[in-house]
């Protein structure tokens, strides 16, 4: 007779559970407009400069910073494309020896921070970098310039080509080779085979990765500021630094419709993707017999991973056994509390993004409304919006509407929060679809309130989720540069703020310690990340 009575209670309650369900979507909701209510004071800056916005807008430095941005995000994506389609092939579908070897190999150029490549290419190829200094003794005075749009777009391609890769991978692994083979006994050529059966089924890949290496590239401020190329981040930063606020908004709105039409594009390519990761992995039949020719197919992968991965290290453990350029200045000297600082507000951050995605994630994994539906997509706003951007909307913001937070902690921690927080809505939102919705209304069943089984049941199966994405958040925000360089309160110094203080002194040596402790943590970060993938 009681589980009678409490089956019926719960079913009664269904009528709650539907007012507590619009409580909660309508609560996610409303976090995620306030995670994206700051961009629009960029709007109000822009609005402000009256007749002259339009003017700025067509102005001729504006329109060159505009075509030189587009042409790198191009030429980078073009490249990144060129070579990690081929790299995925050879690593999915090539007769190499030790396969899982090339893959990680490949992939691992994510493990360093754009910036900091660029900060050891300069180091070793500059006018007075180390290949210089080996070369003066052999008569050789000067070497070719590695600044300049060129230097950017390499720098930028080594570091970004692994998006591509994965994600072509990935396609690869799911694709039927029995398809392959039905082409190949057709008589169609290997390449034939290859653009009208492989090729479409991977398209989607592909695009997924380009994507995410286009929208990198708009949005990097290191790289191209250290290469000295005049992209739209470094420009907005020159403009603000000037107190020329408005011509800063304005030029972030331009960013940001850079960004949106660059979404648009992809979601028209990869909009096709029927038959796409259908198929249930076999792939044995679509296996590319390289012959004598898989050892010389090798050498890409090795270049690769020698020039983007073997060479910084080199350069940041030379700088921290025997000095570098600047090494022995007493100047800038590095402190352990600048990584406290780091480790200080990305525990911050990921605290704070758990605890707002948790309601988010949650409600998009059990509801199919479109309040839960839109709660859900809009924090990707954020995260598609280039840190530079972000950082100049709070800035102004916080100074017309909340002065007591300029350039605060707080601040800082929300800016974050809004970047990094989808990792974390992503994590739990997977691991909360996996949770077996039977344990949660048996929970009800027995009488338990909503919140009781969500402590009891739903909490300890999602927790390994809540963990990663916490994790993720924690380590992504520990390399951020554009955002922490412009919201820290001031006298407040992390690793990748020194890091560029250090490199705009000329004090090269002395970022040895920082360098390594953030390759470090991006291979962390890198290891998290495909351990979701794997999940």
């Amino acid at each position: 007779m009681t589980i009678r009575r409490r089956i019926a209670d719960a079913t009664d309650g269904d009528g709650g559970d539907s007012v507590v369900d619009v409580g909660l979507s309508l609560l996610a909701a409303a976090i995620a407009a306030a995670l994206v209510l700051p961009l629009a004071w960029l709007v109000v800056d822009a609005v402000a400069l009256g007749g002259r916005a339009l003017e700025l807008a067509v102005a001729p430095r504006t329109l060159d910073v505009l075509v030189r941005s587009v042409a790198l995000v191009a030429v980078v994506t073009g490249a990144s494309v060129v070579l990690g389609v081929p790299l995925a092939l050879l690593t999915v579908q090539g007769d190499v020896p030790f396969p899982r070897f090339w893959t990680v190999l490949a992939a691992l150029p994510l493990a360093v921070p754009s910036y900091l490549g660029a900060f050891a290419f300069v180091s070793a190829f500059g006018p007075q970098g180390e290949l210089a200094d080996l070369l003066e003794p052999l008569g050789v005075e000067s070497l070719p310039s590695v600044y300049g749009f060129a230097g950017a777009a390499f720098v930028l391609t080594l570091y970004t080509y692994p998006y591509v890769f994965l994600t072509t991978r990935a396609s690869l692994l799911s694709l039927d080779g029995s398809l392959v083979e039905a082409a190949r006994t057709l008589n169609s050529g290997r390449w034939e085979a290859f653009r009208r059966v492989t090729l479409p089924q991977i398209l989607p890949g592909i695009t997924a990765g380009a994507l995410l290496v286009a929208l990198y590239a708009l949005a990097d401020f290191g790289t191209p500021n250290i290469m000295r190329v005049e992209v739209f981040t470094q420009y907005i930063y020159a403009r603000y630094h000037a107190f020329d606020r408005g011509y800063a908004a304005l030029l972030s709105l331009q960013l940001l419709t850079v960004t949106v039409i660059i979404l648009a594009i992809e979601s028209r390519i990869g909009a096709d993707d029927s038959g796409a990761y259908e198929s249930g992995g076999h792939r044995g039949t679509a296996d590319l017999g390289l012959g004598r020719w898989r050892y010389l197919a090798l050498l890409l992968p090795t270049a690769v991973a020698l020039v983007a991965i073997v060479l910084p290290i080199a350069i940041f453990g030379m700088w921290l056994v025997s000095g570098g350029p600047g090494y022995q200045g007493s100047r800038l000297a590095f402190d352990w509390e600048y990584g406290i600082n780091s480790a200080y507000v990305a525990l911050l951050a990921a605290a704070a993004s758990i605890l707002v995605a948790l309601p988010i994630a949650i409600v998009s994994a059990t509801s199919d409304s479109r309040l839960a539906a839109l709660a859900d997509r809009a924090p990707y706003i954020g995260y598609a919006t280039p840190g530079i951007v972000l950082a100049i909307a709070l800035l102004s913001f916080s100074l017309d509407v909340l002065p007591a937070i300029y350039k605060t902690v707080p601040l800082l921690v929300f800016a974050y929060v809004v970047r990094f927080m989808p990792q974390a809505i992503g994590s739990i939102r997977t691991s909360t679809l996996q949770v077996d919705r039977r344990l949660v209304e048996a929970s009800r069943t027995l009488g338990r309130s909503r919140l009781r089984t969500f402590r009891a049941v739903t909490l300890p199966l999602i927790l390994p989720g809540v963990a990663a994405g916490a994790a993720l958040v924690f380590l992504t925000t520990m390399k951020e540069l554009p955002a922490t360089l412009l919201l820290r309160p001031l006298g407040f110094e992390t690793l990748v703020t020194y890091i560029w203080r250090v490199e705009e002194a000329g004090l090269y040596g002395q970022a040895a310690v920082p360098a390594l402790v953030l390759v470090v943590v991006s291979g962390l970060s890198m290891a998290v990340m495909l351990a979701q993938e794997g999940r």
